[in-house]
């Protein structure tokens, strides 16, 4: 009887295989809270920045929410900067198919954001050319600005994150691992954009001064400008193209802090000095503290912007990266209780295992193709828009042979 009994109560148990993979299964599922903050010190008003927390990818259903974040850092003017703020997003939606599942339309996302990109460039050229008829005439004053973006995308764990140019997003993820989630697009910095130029037909050097002395940065001839990829620039030679840089990675339920920034940021201090500089404050204020350590190191010498974006559990009331060692003692006591059972976990877990790569492409093979067409693509379409043609199935057949 009383065996019977032992093994009628046997049978109500659950393996525990089996609780643990439920947990891990209900840990999978529930959405981070995202927090965000922004600090910015303007020195010539080319900086943009674009903070929306509402998105949705299927409109009305609050299950399908997502973030975007971007900073826009302007050359020669701002209406580049400005046109691509409006328009960027858009341009990517309208590139991912509809009726798409979460999974599909993460993996649908990194061509959706090169394709967006490269759309919102073309637009903003055709916006700014004068024509007569068919002949283009002249470039439009203010339009031959240009931008960087670094757009990123946060679907629960997952962030997707593209750029041209050099302003940077940085990940600090739990246990104070630092990853660069962008890559630099600096001729100076970047020696395989150097040889891409070189290879289309562009010539890459500095300033020569009387006396053949070369000053400054490495630039692209013609046009003189310092970065070989970009949103706008018209009146740069072909080999800037706007063809991002995306990266895809997906956070462990630990979750991490990003640090997105214009140049004026990483101009002075380092991504780690960054990171470290603001691990323990909520976003807002790491944000201003991340400014305050740069204008220390450096002044202001150019528009500095920065954005901090802290992705942590839901039920998780502080940032996930822990302070730096020097703190007053008030916020040390503030702060330590509620982040021990976080760090505990983090210091178990390898510094690989908290993040998750998805996808990685530079496009540098893409971007040669383009260089090779794209004033050609650009003749093409303001033909088509004024001869009455169909210029939306044109631009579609156009992005096809990218």
């Amino acid at each position: 009887m009383a065996s019977g009994e032992g093994r009628r109560h046997h049978h109500n148990l659950v393996p525990l295989a089996a609780l643990i993979g439920r947990e891990m299964r209900s840990e999978k599922m529930e959405k981070p809270s995202v927090r965000s903050g922004y600090a910015a010190q303007s020195r010539k008003g080319e900086d943009y920045f674009l903070m929306k927390t509402d998105c949705q990818r299927v409109p009305g259903n609050s299950s399908s929410t997502f973030s975007v974040f971007a900073i826009f850092d302007g050359h020669n003017g701002n209406a580049a900067a400005i046109f691509t703020k409006e328009n960027l997003l858009n341009y990517v939606l309208g590139a991912i198919p509809r009726g798409l599942g979460r999974e599909e339309w993460l993996q649908a996302l990194p061509r959706a954001l090169v394709a967006g990109f490269v759309k919102t460039d073309k637009e903003f050229q055709i916006r700014g050319m004068y024509t007569d008829g068919n002949l283009i005439i002249s470039l439009l004053p203010g339009k031959t600005s240009g931008t960087t973006v670094t757009f990123v995308i946060i679907d629960g764990w997952t962030v997707t994150v593209a750029s041209v140019g050099d302003s940077r997003c940085i990940l600090d993820a739990q246990g104070g691992a630092v990853s660069i989630l962008t890559v630099d697009h600096r001729l100076d910095e970047n020696v395989e954009e150097r040889e891409r130029v070189t290879a289309s037909g562009g010539e890459v050097g500095r300033l020569s001064l009387f006396g053949g002395a070369e000053v400054g940065p490495l630039r692209c001839w013609p046009g003189g400008l310092c970065l070989s990829r970009s949103i706008g620039d018209m009146d740069v030679g072909e080999f800037i193209v706007p063809i991002p840089y995306v990266k895809q990675v997906k956070l462990s339920s630990v979750g991490g802090r990003l640090i997105i920034a214009s140049d004026g940021i990483w101009d002075a201090i380092s991504s780690e000095m960054a990171a470290k500089s603001c691990r323990g404050l909520p976003a807002e204020l790491a944000a201003r503290q991340v400014v305050k350590e740069a204008l220390r190191s450096r002044g202001l010498k150019d528009d500095t912007t920065c954005i901090v974006v802290d992705i942590i559990p839901p039920d998780d009331s502080v940032p996930p990266p822990s302070p730096p060692k020097k703190q007053n003692k008030l916020r040390s006591l503030i702060f330590r209780s509620r982040r021990d059972s976080a760090n505990k976990l983090a210091k178990k877990l390898p510094a690989v295992a908290l993040v998750e790569e998805l996808f990685e492409e530079g496009s540098a093979m893409l971007a040669e193709r383009f260089s090779r067409c794209k004033w050609l693509l650009m003749s093409v379409q303001v033909k088509a828009r004024f001869l009455n043609q169909n210029i939306y199935f044109i631009e579609i057949s156009l992005n096809r042979t990218f």
